[in-house]
């Protein structure tokens, strides 16, 4: 998959085996697999603000659909797969109105590898009314949930988002809460011109003093107080969000990362307390666990819970999203009910994903030999 922070397209080689109405996970091996350069300004140039063209986005569909299968045989190595999930490129998503678009052509990823493939998982959500996403709480209420703690996934791509999961199996909960790294990084690529991507470590941001007055009116964005079931993007939460807060641009660098790193730790951290938990454990994940900073300002945020990278529960928390999508997957080809109506607002549960088929008949008799086995 490829997330909102286009820092790549993540590739996991994952083994996965049914075990007792869940699944066994191993994660063989991970890749990410940067874009070239000309390709991740083509992404840039389709994604809003920007307004591209039909013929734009038939070749980009094209040209994801060769980056993705790359990343795939990357991965793959010598080894053959059982079948290929591939969440896509989201180019186009207002969960609102119930419109997703995701590019990566699915049948050139299926020709390279060899193996069926499943791709546009959200449309099926959006067909019954739901938002289309967040469709990973239904993977992390699997890997995660816990009978004796309150716990809280967070993962910190380009957006960030939650998923509650109460213990005794009380209800899931799970949104958008609002920018991960995303304005972070445009804020570094606007101001180094493109020679510096991101914030490392977080290392620039610890040196700056953050501009309480700018964050008092970002986070007056009404998206923050709106009540979930809810969802957001580069829609909202792109380079246009800085251009409202023009102030940013009176800020040094130090100074406007700090206010920014801090507007992601307060959105994570009032969207965690809104739940009134006791004690939490938080488990991070994406590619904002590595930010120093923000994983120490979040924490701080949180002084009554236990904030952990999700590496401490044995899941990678760069290839946590890459894994999610192999079991949507799975699930795509058990014909299994995969999204949660309570978090996307659909108005039932129903199966998620198409199926770009190949030896698809001997496929479907392995993963049912596996269910009866487990």
């Amino acid at each position: 998959m490829s997330g909102t922070s286009l820092d790549g397209i993540d590739a996991a080689l994952v083994e996965i085996r049914p075990n007792r109405g869940g699944y066994a996970i191993a994660l063989r091996r991970f890749v990410t697999a940067p874009f070239d350069d000309d390709l991740h300004l083509a992404v840039e140039r389709a994604l809003p603000p920007e307004r591209g063209s039909v013929a734009e986005a038939a070749e980009l569909h094209h040209r994801l659909g060769r980056a993705f299968a790359d990343a795939a045989l990357a991965v793959m190595q010598d080894e053959r797969a059982g079948y290929v999930a591939s969440h896509g490129q989201t180019l186009w998503h207002d969960g609102t109105a119930n419109v997703t678009l995701q590019l990566g052509d699915p049948f050139i990823i299926r020709e390279a590898t060899g193996a069926s493939v499943c791709y546009d998982f959200r449309s099926a959500d959006c067909a019954v009314g739901g938002s289309g996403a967040p469709l990973v709480p239904y993977v992390d209420a699997l890997l995660f949930r816990s009978r004796d703690e309150d716990r809280v996934a967070v993962n910190i791509g380009g957006i960030a988002n939650l998923t509650a999961l109460p213990k005794n199996s009380g209800a899931i909960i799970a949104f958008d809460t609002g920018p991960g790294n995303m304005l972070i990084d445009v804020l570094v690529r606007e101001r180094t011109h493109g020679v510096e991507r991101c914030d490392q470590d977080g290392a620039t941001a610890l040196r700056g003093r953050i501009d309480e007055g700018l964050l008092h009116a970002m986070l007056g964005d009404p998206y923050f107080s709106q009540a979930p079931p809810k969802s957001t993007g580069r829609e909202r939460f792109g380079a246009q969000f800085l251009r409202q807060h023009s102030e940013i641009d009176k800020l040094s660098l130090e100074d406007a990362l700090a206010t920014l790193t801090e507007l992601t730790a307060v959105s994570i951290g009032n969207a965690i307390a809104s739940l009134k938990l006791e004690r939490p454990r938080v488990i991070v994940s994406g590619g904002g666990a590595h930010n120093r900073t923000l994983f120490a300002r979040l924490a701080a945020r949180l002084p009554k819970a236990v904030v952990e990278c999700s590496d401490r529960m044995g899941i990678s928390p760069d290839a946590k999203e890459a894994i999610a999508f192999a079991v949507l997957g799975y699930e795509t080809l058990r014909e299994r009910i995969a999204n949660v109506p309570s978090v996307t607002g659909a108005q039932r549960a129903v199966p998620l994903g198409a199926i770009a088929p190949l030896r698809l008949r001997e496929l479907l008799s392995t993963i049912d030999l596996e269910c009866r086995s487990q």
